[in-house]
């Protein structure tokens, strides 16, 4: 067996973070025919904020949320745990997509995360939230003078920015691979993804909102209210939230704007004193490279690596069964790679793997709306850890019809333009998908299919 199979050998497909005995147990499903001011659906950030923020705003509104299976069953459990900033998915597509708006919209995304730690000091939750900031990587030589101009672009917009050498980021995290780093130590941070999803649920439910697990929404129908109908039961509410992620929203026109992109993940085993000794690490803070296909990866509070990204797989029809969570291909791939980058954690193996789906648009960032008492946030694409906080506020002003500072946005007025159907989303995002590969194996260079892409703010990806 090789190195890689050896290392493979025992990882369980199951996600690390909800692997825990002291995950809470499950919620009763929806039972009989109800009644509610506000349905939720979705049990993930977007849903519980929503559910929370209407509580906490409007008292006397009876809120019920609706989980198909369990709450943190999708992206908001199955992620690497990074706390960003950024509303626009990173600063340089957040100025380049909306360079009249970037200055307002940064300001907004730094509050939505104050208010975040805010919260999570106030409810005594612990999910290991860290303001650590994070580092991007250059491992390849076209990629140094990007992070020399996206350190200047950060300082621009008055953040912390430290260009570092090949032996600068070196002496922070050893790999050979590397040859520039950018330290970002305003940006984000770290959190334990499922811990924060049980506090939100638990907070959310002590201010009164009802919470069902596995009722998924078979049904939505518009007359007197809004009703939905679920294997179970039945609820008519004045208003309802969607906040489903990559799954297929029970509002036919969201389905054409989310490109559930699948995203696979490792963890390995603990390391041991002298491993740690071997990288450095000293502020154990979140990382990512400068690729097309790039990697992310972080410290567990356990003394594990979590190891993920690369190669963003999306299947026919926009499937997202469970099944798909184990892809040997993608596993096999991001180990590989994982021993190039820290080859002095040869013997190291993997103790869990998994994939999940990424709701993603054609510009990287959310889709709002609202539909006749029926409003939705969705399409993160990959960064919605904390920015699901400002879209679920922003889905409530649109549902109440509130005129405010995040409705006015360009960045939620406008939607981005639909994926093309099936058969032809396929080959199109399989095109793409070459073209990316393409790119980073030739010094970056676009490539006409790629620059016809960027030309109308148009991409595929995580």
């Amino acid at each position: 067996m090789s190195q890689v199979d050896v290392s493979l050998a025992d990882a369980e497909v199951s996600v690390y973070w909800l692997d825990r005995a002291d995950r809470p147990p499950p919620r009763e499903p929806l039972s009989g025919a109800d009644r509610a001011d506000l349905v939720v659906v979705g049990g993930g950030f977007t849903g519980l904020w929503a559910a929370l923020l209407a509580k906490q705003q409007r008292p006397d509104h009876d809120v019920l949320l609706l989980e198909a299976n369990r709450l943190g069953y999708g992206g908001s459990g199955r992620n690497g745990g990074f706390v960003s900033e950024s509303l626009t998915h990173g600063l340089a597509h957040g100025a380049l997509s909306w360079p009249r708006e970037i200055d307002q919209l940064v300001r907004l995304g730094r509050e939505n995360l104050r208010a975040i730690e805010k919260f999570v000091l106030a409810e005594g939750i612990e999910a290991d939230f860290r303001l650590c900031g994070r580092t991007s990587v250059a491992t390849e030589p076209h990629e140094v003078g990007e992070l020399s101009d996206e350190a200047a672009l950060y300082r621009g917009h008055g953040m912390a920015a430290r260009f570092l050498g090949a032996g600068g980021v070196r002496s922070d995290l050893n790999s050979p691979t590397y040859r520039a780093g950018l330290r970002l130590p305003d940006a984000g941070g770290l959190v334990d993804p499922a811990r924060l999803t049980w506090g939100l649920a638990a907070t959310a439910q002590r201010l009164g909102v009802r919470i069902h697990e596995g009722s998924p929404v078979r049904g939505l129908h518009r007359g007197s209210g809004v009703l939905l109908k679920t294997p179970q039961g039945t609820v008519r509410a004045d208003g309802v939230v969607l906040g489903t992620n990559a799954f297929p929203a029970p509002l036919r026109s969201i389905r054409r704007r989310v490109l559930p992109i699948w995203d696979y993940v490792l963890v390995t085993e603990p390391l041991s004193a002298q491993q740690w000794r071997s990288l450095g690490w000293r502020d154990r803070q979140g990382i990512t490279d400068g690729a097309n296909r790039f990697h992310y990866y972080r410290p567990t509070p356990d003394g594990r690596i979590l190891w993920g990204g690369y190669d963003a797989v999306y299947y026919f029809g926009g499937r997202t069964d469970p099944a798909l969570a184990r892809n040997d291909a993608a596993h096999h791939g991001l180990a590989r790679n994982f021993f190039r980058t820290f080859p002095q954690l040869e013997g190291l193996r993997f103790a869990y793997r998994w994939g999940g789906p990424i709701d993603s648009t054609t510009r990287f960032t959310p889709v709002f709306g609202c539909d006749r008492a029926i409003a939705y946030a969705v399409g993160y694409t990959g960064l919605g850890v904390a920015a699901s906080r400002f879209g679920a506020q922003t889905a409530l002003d649109l549902l109440w019809g509130e005129d405010t500072e995040r409705t006015r946005l360009r960045m939620v007025r406008d939607k981005p333009m639909p994926f093309p159907p099936e058969p032809l989303r396929w080959p199109l995002v399989q095109f793409t998908r070459r073209a990316l590969a393409h790119a980073d194996a030739n010094q970056g260079r676009r490539g006409r299919w790629l620059c016809y892409l960027d030309g109308r703010g148009i991409g595929l990806g995580s």
